[in-house]
Parts: structure tokens; sequence; C-alpha cells
């Protein structure tokens, strides 16, 4: 079995450990999730001016969302990855696409996450993606903290807020600040655990650290300041939080049972501060990963991790493809050789990045916690376990069931091998998968995802990318299975008149359905069928 290139100091690795923060930002569309990335990265250090999710001609772009298509139309399309160091902390932090279409990339990222910050929107409050997404944290018992957003605006009343996240989520909610003022009047937060007002000065497009003046309650300077009215409610309001709300428990955080609130304006800086200083005192350091074999503790000497996301063409000058991989335990080192648990054979690890949304720098070495990219050139996939000392298998990595379904044409046929050469390289990234119908001459590649706006970022990105331009015609279809059953039998099936047979790229075959009511009738009709989902 392959070893470890060099023995690990326990202490070190111990260490190492023990100082890194792996987690993930999660939100409805809207909410400001790419936003409060973005000032996380400022109160951070890690950037000198924040960006604006849509820029001006005079402002760059958010960090996080570097791909082109993101940039243009202001919304996060896949999960980016940005590591950097922070306070003696080495931070992973993974701002995930919102949009429900891309909801697969953000379940993937969220099982490889130690933790997680769930942004609301605090007029809309709990939406149908955000539900969701705490839904799959909860699958790993993940622990969240909650930050409500765009206080800036017309906002719900907090208690309400809190009211809804114990309602809706089952988690109970224990507010660590208190907004002072609502939409234009909102000035500042009340700290709970310093017991400081914090009021705060916009800055210029949010771009800076907002200054911030701190006071007491009882600061007969803040009925100047709030006025009398606003004052006088401010402090009834913390003397009924500091009797009725839930008291801020770790053990109960880290264990999934209760969410810290913080409230606050990402746009404004308004909150942030310490909001991000209590994310780094409360997330946990990396923890166990389940595999076939048992429990691998990240302390473990022996090297393993857990390939979760492909991503093509981050390099333009280089064309290549990137597996993004979450050390799990043990120490990654530059040229080591590792144990593909899928491919059952030993490849050797030339090249290590560590990512800044869409900026790399090569890396030596990297330890349980880090979210790294190696130059994939067509030896991992999604899911895929590498390891070295023991040989282990992690816990798949399930897929979505397509949802949606329509045939893609390559209009310029004399760019045939740039469009076969694309669509493989998409399909390797997973938010797509590609079938050809059997009964037709023209092999006209048919794609399947969960969300109809893949179809959109799959021809942007060809013709981005690739240089091919494509066209899509929608089919009605609405589920796919593969199916397997005995040859001898196949003259014996009933299809539904209305569903379409048709190959994957491994010549397996899969019926395409327009309603679950034809799925049904098509078991009924062939009891015989074996009808396996595609996730």
């Amino acid at each position: 079995m392959i070893q470890n290139k060099t023995i690990i100091c326990q202490d070190e690795l111990d260490y190492e450990v023990s100082r890194r923060r792996t987690f993930a930002i999660i939100s409805h569309p809207d909410a400001g999730k790419t936003t409060l990335t973005e000032k996380l990265l400022l109160y951070a250090g890690a950037v000198d001016i924040a960006g604006s999710v849509r820029a001006s001609k005079n402002q760059r772009n958010a960090t996080s969302d570097w791909m082109e298509i993101e940039q243009q139309r202001g919304i996060s399309i896949t999960t980016a990855a940005l590591q950097f160091d922070c306070q003696g902390y080495r931070i992973n932090l993974l701002d995930t696409p919102g949009h429900q279409d891309f909801s697969e990339d953000t379940y993937r990222t969220l099982m490889v996450t130690d933790s997680a910050v769930m942004v609301l929107d605090a007029a809309k409050g709990i939406e149908s993606q955000t539900k969701k997404l705490f839904q799959v944290s909860r699958l790993r018992n993940t622990p969240i903290l909650t930050f409500i957003n765009k206080l800036d605006r017309p906002s719900r009343e907090p208690l309400e807020l809190l009211d809804e996240i114990e309602q809706v989520m089952g988690i109970s909610p224990a507010p660590m600040n208190w907004p002072i003022g609502n939409g234009p009047t909102f000035k500042g937060v009340y700290d709970l655990r310093t017991k400081n007002v914090l009021l705060f000065e916009r800055t210029h497009h949010g771009k800076y650290k907002a200054p911030v003046q701190a006071h007491n309650l009882y600061d007969s300077l803040l009925t100047e300041l709030l006025g009398k009215d606003e004052h006088t409610k401010l402090i009834d309001e913390i003397e009924l939080i500091n009797v009725a709300g839930a008291t801020f428990n770790l053990d109960n955080y880290l264990e999934g049972k209760l969410t810290p609130v913080f409230f606050g304006s990402a746009i404004n800086n308004f909150g942030l501060e310490p909001f991000w200083h209590s994310l780094i005192e409360f997330a946990p350091a990396p923890g166990e990963y389940k595999a076939l074999q048992g429990s691998i503790q990240p302390t473990n000497q022996n090297f393993s991790g857990l390939v979760f996301k492909i991503q093509a063409n981050m390099d333009p000058n280089h064309r290549d493809r990137v597996a993004f991989l979450r050390v799990c335990s043990g120490r990654l080192e530059k040229d080591m050789q590792v144990y593909n648990s899928r491919l059952e054979r030993n490849v050797r690890i030339s090249r290590a990045y560590r990512f800044f949304a869409g900026e790399r720098e090569p890396v030596d070495e990297a330890y349980p916690g880090d979210v790294v990219g190696l130059v994939s050139p067509g030896l991992f996939s999604i899911g895929d376990t590498l390891c070295a000392g023991q040989k282990i298998k992690f816990n798949a990595i399930p897929r979505f069931n397509p949802e949606h379904f329509c045939i893609l044409q390559n209009i310029d046929i004399a760019k045939y091998k740039q469009f076969n050469k694309g669509l493989q390289q998409l399909e390797e990234e997973g938010a797509i998968q590609i079938f050809f119908f059997k009964d037709n001459l023209r092999k006209e590649p048919v794609l399947a995802a969960v969300g109809e706006l893949q179809f959109e970022v799959v021809t942007a990105r060809l013709r981005a990318e690739y240089g091919v331009e494509t066209a899509i015609n929608n089919l009605t279809f609405t589920c796919a299975r593969w199916v397997e059953y005995d040859p001898k039998a196949e003259k014996e099936i009933t299809w539904p008149s209305r569903c379409k047979l048709a190959y994957d790229r491994d010549e397996n075959l899969v019926v395409l359905f327009p309603s679950k009511w034809d799925l049904d009738y098509c078991q009924e009709k062939n009891p015989q069928l074996v009808l396996k989902e595609l996730g």
C-alpha cells in the first residue's frame, strides 16, 4: 500500500488541524450571500477594497464571482473556494450558488464543510431555497450561524424573524446582537455579549470598513444620537431579550441544536466586524469523516481526501480541469503517490493549488479542512476517495435526479471537435448528464439537468470557453431512469407511447418519461424491469 512521503509529527498535525476553519455560506437568491462573502474578506484582511456583485464601470466584480457569466448576470453559478489566513487561522470559505438550478453544486459543497453561515433577508425571512439548504445541513448536524441581512431596508420585526427560525427550521435561535432602527433609520446594533451599543458610519459604496462608535446602553449621549423614543424602545427591547431570549450555548451550537443570530447590513458593513470575530471563534475545527471502513479522524496520520467538485477552464491560458479536494486526514504533499479507490490504482499528485476564487497559487502541503485544487488529466471524478497508508472509501456523494431535458445543436459543424470536447469536460463537472436517443440517425446530445438555467450556462460557456455556438430545443420530459432487464424478455416489454429510449456515454439504456404517471405506468406494465434513478 502507498505510504505517506514523510513522517508527520503528531503535535504538528494536531496544531494544523486545530487552526483550520472550513465553512460554506448558503442562502436563497438575492439574500446578499455573495455581498456578505465579499465583506467578510474585507474584515478578514483578505482584500483591501470590497467588490460589488453588480459592479459599475468604476467598481470591480465580487471576488467570489470569477466566471464571466457570473459577472454578467450578477449571480453565483458555481461554488467559489477562497483560502486565506486570518488571526492565526487558515480559513477555507466556500461561497455557494443560491439559485435552485445550481443546488446540486451547493449540496456537494455542504458535504465537505464543517459549519455553515445561513443568510436571511430581513424583509423576507426564510425562503424556499434557504429551507432546502438548511435541511441538507441538518443531515450532518452541521453547526449553523445565521446572519439576518439588509436591515438598511424596511424589515420585519426582529422577534418575528427569530420566531420564524424556531418554528420553520426547528432550531433554537440565540440572538447575539440587536438592531437599532429599521430601514433608513438603521444605525447599528447592540452587542449582547459585550453589552455595547455599536453605531456605524456609512462608507463610499461600502468599499471600506465602517467606522464604529461604542456606547453604554444607558449613556445619555445615545438619547441625543438616537432620539428619546428610539433610545427608550431599544432599552425596553434589550431588557426583554435578556429575560426571554435564548442564551447562546457553544455545545448546543456545535451539535446543530442552536443557531447564534446576528443582525446587520452587508452592503453597508453594519454589524460585520463582531459577526466575523464570532464566526472565527465559534466555528469548529475539522471533524471526522464517514467511510465504508468506519470514521476517519482528521488527526489520523494517514492521508485521505474527498473530491467533491470538478471545474473546467479555470485558467483560460491552459484550459485545464481542476478537481477540488477536501483534505480529510493526514497531510497532502506535492508529488505524493495516492490510491484512487474508484480506479483501484495509484496516481501521482504532481500539482496542488490553493484558491482565492479564480486566482490560484501552488502549495507544497495541505492539512485536514483545506480545500485544494488538483490538475485533473481525466483521472479524478466527483466522489473519488484519495488515500495513502490504508485503503478506504468515503461514503458516496449522491447526485440529484434531472428534471429538465433538451437537445443541444452544434450550429457550426466545422467545430465538431471543440463541441465534443467542451461537452465532455462540462459533463465531468456534474451539473449535466448527456444521453443520445436510441432511434435517431443524427447523434445530437440530449442534456439532462436539475434546473433549466444549467442549459443557458452550458451554451454560454461553450461559446466563451470553446468558441462553439449552440442552440437549445427544450424537451417535454420530466424524469429519467436507467433500465435493466433480461435481454431474452425484451420483446415482452411494453413501452409507454410518450416515453423515449436513449443511451448514456457508457452505452447504458436510459428511458425518458414525460411525467411521473408514465413512469408508474411503465413499471406497472413491466414488472420485470429494474428502473434506477439517475442520482
